[in-house]
């Protein structure tokens, strides 16, 4: 079994139901679009059996792929929204710049 099929089948259970749901929402979107299965994939630029696992919320799926099928839909900028950064995280990082701290 290889490192990334390990990953796979050891997500949590709410993992797979977080996957789940997205999938749901691309669907309602593409549903909301009057788009086919294939038109979207052709869109999103990958198979319709692909596509059809990004609905499924299936984790083998590319990121790359999901991003690609944000985009079609015009939800790219939701994508900030899913692991924000902090404000103190931004502000840490800027101070360590303005101070000259490097690593190594």
């Amino acid at each position: 079994m290889t490192k990334g099929s390990k990953a796979i089948a050891s997500l949590p259970s709410e993992a797979h139901t977080a996957l789940r749901l997205l999938g749901q929402r691309l669907r309602a979107h593409r549903l909301a679009a009057n788009w086919t299965i294939e038109q979207t994939a052709e869109r999103v630029l990958c198979s319709p059996t692909t596509y059809r696992a990004l609905e499924a919320g299936k984790p083998s799926v590319s990121l790359g792929l999901m991003v690609s099928a944000l985009w079609v839909f015009g939800r790219l900028d939701d994508l900030g929204q899913v692991f924000p950064l902090g404000e103190w995280l931004i502000e840490h990082r800027r101070a360590r710049r303005a101070g000259g701290t490097s690593a190594g």
